[in-house]
C-alpha cells in the first residue's frame, strides 16, 4: 500500500494533453518518488521496513545520524536515503557495535565518499584544463 506510505489517498492518474506530454502533476509525483531525499515514509512504516522499533529510529535522530523532516502535524518523515543509513547502522549494531560508534562510522563513511566524489570532479577539471 504505497499510497498509505506517502500519506495520500491515491496518486492522480497521469493524463495526456493534446500535445502528448504527461500532466505536470504526474511529473511532480515522479520527481518525488525518484527523489532519494523525499521524506515519503512515516516512522511506523520506516520501522516496519527496517524491522526495528520506532525507539531505534528516535535514537538515530538523537545520535545526529540524520534529522528526519517533520510533517505538518509534527510527525517524523524519513527518506529512502535515511532508511539506507539506518539499515547500515542496524547491520553494525547487529554485529555488536555500539549504537553511537555505528552512527559515527556511517557518518565518517559518508564524509569520505563525498570527499572522494569531490576529488574525482576536481581531478577531471584539472585534466581538462591541462589538455587545453
Amino acid at each position: 500500500m504505497e499510497s498509505e506510505t506517502l500519506g495520500a489517498t491515491s496518486p492522480p492518474a497521469a493524463t495526456k494533453n493534446p500535445s502528448g506530454d504527461q500532466d505536470a502533476g504526474a511529473d511532480l509525483l515522479d520527481d518525488k518518488l525518484n527523489d532519494e531525499d523525499y521524506p515519503a515514509y512515516s516512522m511506523g512504516r520506516a520501522a516496519e521496513l527496517l524491522n526495528v522499533s520506532p525507539a531505534f529510529l528516535r535514537a538515530l535522530d538523537a545520535a545526529k545520524l540524520f534529522v528526519p523532516q517533520r510533517s505538518a502535524g509534527g510527525h517524523r518523515r524519513y527518506s529512502r536515503y535515511q532508511l539506507r543509513l539506518a539499515q547500515r547502522v542496524r547491520d553494525l549494531v547487529d554485529q555488536g557495535t555500539a549504537l553511537d560508534a555505528a552512527c559515527r562510522i556511517i557518518i565518517l563513511e559518508d564524509q569520505l565518499a563525498e570527499a572522494q566524489q569531490i576529488n574525482t570532479r576536481l581531478q577531471r577539471r584539472l585534466d581538462q584544463n591541462e589538455r587545453t
